[in-house]
């Protein structure tokens, strides 16, 4: 009988083994959260994601983060030049901090991926190829110029690197690493190590994989074994990234998931140029061979800046079609605080179907207005309706879950949705300093502390509401709050109509916000997100005797002639009706 034991354990330790280092969990029905956006140095800091730690691991598996290490000077950096690879103070926080707020997570069940920069690495000073000894475990661990691509753009500034030719492009703002080199290898395995046993995470999101062979991610996966990797290898040709998937393998095995950066240009298409046959083309997400790797996202930290390739329109609705596909949804944190509500009932709808990274698109029907998408999990189905669609599909069986501009969510009867019950829509305050006037068509901006004088672009696909004149008209400063300075931009010209987009900036001086969906009253945080609408509150209890009847409109812009209990838009008022 102990033999017999003993036989089992070795056979599932066997079993066992190999599936810590594939890459991806299989029928994973998790949901990720990039904890960032670029320069998100208050929302991301370690004490302030901490601190919703309650709230987030109700609906996250997994946290994204940016790269903790210490960037040399503690300036504000993204840390995509790290320094040090053992010390991980850095602009978001302390390495205590840090430690705290994994652990805080890992508690709530809750895993935090670390962005992992190993394609290349800056050096202590000017020096370009002086770098830091670091000692872990009492070895000593320190790159030279023999760990530097002979390749590097170092060689024409006057230093002599000696390492092999590249394994994959150039990364012209710090010294590329030579990866077939034992002694890279050496540091880049200690580092893993010490992020994962150390400090606490559970896997790794992989930067700019193309600047090295996969195969090397495939190396370090197997010898550290994260639960979890994903690696950024943008490009919106499908093949381009299943070949770097396949690249990973060791013993023809997979060792990391990928961005599903094809499904992201076709959500662009979709969902801003109405181009819905995109979502048919191929991707990630809807391969059964791949579908498991794909790590499905709306926008991130790079794709969301000004000059990139940032969704514009209908991100709720985006957001939506991530959360019923396969693949394992990234959600990015812009679009958490912006749409908190709707991500939230669209994750618990998620997770009561059973939807996972391996589930079954039943169906998918482009139309020229608008698409529906049905997924099988395993609960339930799932059907989406996008944009203005003329066939629900068979949806006798099933009930409405979830709706928001642009997009309503149903699932199969069965499915118990009582979860939803709990989540309640955002209150918001707006600061005593903001005040709407009746017909006022105006906007509010918590600006960051280092702008001085705000300017603001408006416009929609005819016009421009800011003089036409980049940067736009200026704001008025009108007050302070969370020790910011809240700016206002009111309208005065003649157009009756509303802006689409919105934008402000520092007075043209580099720093602006992403192009902002325009909400009249709308109060914007520094990160551009919506924090509520700016209006009045009062309570009707009583018949009103007005000799012109009121226009009434729900908080969705819809008007009613009979409204029932409920909030509603009244003379450019928000009115509880009893």
């Amino acid at each position: 009988m102990i033999m017999k034991r003993l036989f089992i354990s070795i056979i599932t330790f066997l079993v066992t083994l190999p599936m810590l280092s594939q890459g991806w969990p299989e029928k994973y029905d998790g949901v990720m959260l990039q904890g960032f956006y670029w320069d998100s140095y208050t929302d991301t800091n370690w004490a302030n994601l901490e601190s919703q730690a309650d709230e987030m691991s109700q609906f996250f598996d997994l946290i994204w983060v940016p790269n903790s290490a210490y960037a040399n000077a503690l300036t504000m950096n993204m840390g995509y030049h790290p320094v040090y690879w053992f010390d991980h103070k850095s602009a978001f926080g302390t390495e205590a901090q840090l430690r705290s707020m994994i652990n805080t997570f890992k508690a709530k069940g809750t895993g935090i991926i670390e962005d992992v920069v190993i394609n290349h690495r800056a050096s202590v000073d000017g020096n370009w190829l002086n770098f830091p000894k670091e000692t872990y475990k009492g070895v000593d661990y320190q790159l030279t110029a023999a760990d530097i691509c002979r390749t590097d753009e170092a060689k024409d500034n006057g230093y002599n690197p000696t390492g092999a030719n590249d394994t994959g492009e150039n990364w012209g703002g710090a010294r590329d690493l030579d990866h077939t080199g034992t002694n890279v290898q050496k540091n880049v395995n200690a580092y893993l190590d010490f992020l994962l046993n150390d400090l606490g995470y559970v896997g790794f999101r992989y930067d700019f994989v193309k600047g090295f062979a996969a195969k090397y991610v495939g190396l370090y996966n197997t010898t550290a074994k994260p639960k979890f990797s994903v690696g950024e290898c943008w490009d919106g040709n499908k093949t381009v990234v299943t070949n770097w998937i396949n690249g990973t393998k060791q013993d023809g095995v997979i060792q990391s998931a990928a961005f599903d950066f094809p499904l992201k240009y076709y959500i662009n298409d979709a969902f801003s140029g109405g181009k819905w046959s995109r979502l048919k083309d191929g991707c990630l997400s809807d391969d059964d061979n791949y579908k498991r790797y794909a790590v499905t996202f709306v926008d991130n930290h790079d794709t969301g800046r000004q000059g990139e390739c940032p969704l514009y329109a209908n991100v709720e609705a985006a957001n939506a079609f991530i959360l019923t596909m396969p693949g394992t949804p990234c959600v990015w944190l812009k679009h958490w605080q912006t749409y908190k509500t709707t991500i939230k009932k669209l994750i618990l709808t998620r997770k009561a179907a059973g939807v996972n990274n391996e589930s079954s698109i039943i169906s998918m029907q482009p139309e020229a207005t608008g698409c529906t998408v049905m997924v099988q999990g395993n609960n339930g189905k799932m059907l989406l309706l996008l944009g203005d669609v003329t066939s629900a599909g068979n949806s006798g069986d099933l009930k409405l879950a979830v709706q928001g501009t642009n997009f309503k969510l149903l699932v199969s009867d069965n499915i118990d949705l009582s979860a939803l019950d709990d989540i309640k829509e955002n209150e918001f305050t707006a600061p005593d300093c903001c005040q709407v006037a009746e017909g006022e068509v105006c906007a509010f901006f918590e600006a960051p502390t280092s702008w001085s004088i705000v300017k603001c672009w408006a416009w929609d696909s005819s016009n421009n509401y800011t003089g036409g004149t980049w940067p736009g008209a200026a704001c008025t400063k009108v007050g302070t709050n969370n020790g910011k300075n809240v700016w206002k931009w009111s309208y005065s010209g003649s157009l009756t109509t509303q802006p689409t987009f919105i934008i402000f900036n520092n007075n043209n001086n580099g720093q602006q916000t992403a192009d902002l969906d325009f909400k009249n009253g709308g109060y914007y945080n520094e990160a551009g997100a919506l924090q509520g609408v700016v209006t009045g509150i009062e309570t009707i209890t009583e018949t009103r005797s007005d000799s012109k009847p009121a226009r009434i409109f729900t908080l969705d812009g819809r008007e009613v002639k009979n409204p029932q209990r409920g909030i509603y838009i009244i003379n450019g008022k928000k009115v509880v009706i009893n």
